[in-house]
């Protein structure tokens, strides 16, 4: 038994209905308000509708997106879900990753055109390449957690590479890989004080 679904209107159709129903509306206008549209006068300034600058703020593809996705894995690890942990940190770390390389490319784009533009996206592609190396360092101690440490030592490695060991993170990391038993050699930081 089949139900018969009602005939899909063209666009040609749902077009002309949409331009008769603008006609039709202007019929019921005063003749005295359609002189005074067609009338000539000044243009008068209207105010601009600002876009929403923020209008991905509630979506993954945004810092505070990634920011969501790495309170869930923090919430998860809590749980001691961390399998769920896992892949939100894996979202987390390749949202930050996208946006630190678009805003990069931002930044090259508007290099020399305008410094202050170029600036602002340099500013943001560092707050989300650190972010980045946040979620990678939280992901690599999932790894160990959940005793897979030979998925835990190639993160721990490229957060090196990016944050170098003289940094906090970096000397995380690294203190990370020492306690797996990957390097043997502890590192430690020489303080500022010393000569």
């Amino acid at each position: 038994m089949s139900t018969p679904f009602a005939k899909p209107r063209s666009f040609q159709f749902a077009f002309q209905a949409a331009v008769l129903s603008v006609i039709s509306s202007a019929a019921l206008l005063p003749l005295g308000a359609i002189a005074q549209n067609a009338s000539p006068q000044k243009p008068q300034a209207q105010p601009v509708e600002s876009t929403k600058p923020n209008a991905l703020e509630s979506s993954v593809f945004s810092i505070s997106g990634g920011q969501r996705l790495m309170s869930e894995a923090t919430t998860a690890v809590s749980q001691q879900n961390y399998d769920l942990a896992v892949t939100k940190l894996q979202d987390a770390r390749q949202v930050f990753n996208q946006l630190s390389n678009f805003y990069q490319e931002l930044t090259t784009s508007f290099s020399g055109i305008d410094n202050r533009i170029s600036d602002s996206h340099r500013r943001k592609a560092l707050q989300t390449a650190q972010l980045r190396d946040e979620a990678t360092y939280q992901l690599a101690v999932v790894y160990r957690a959940k005793n897979q440490p030979e998925l835990a030592v190639p993160l721990l490695i490229q957060l090196i590479r990016s944050q170098a060991p003289t940094r906090d993170l970096g000397q995380q990391a690294y203190q990370q890989l020492f306690e797996l038993g990957f390097v043997d050699a502890q590192y430690v930081r020489p303080s500022a004080a010393t000569p």
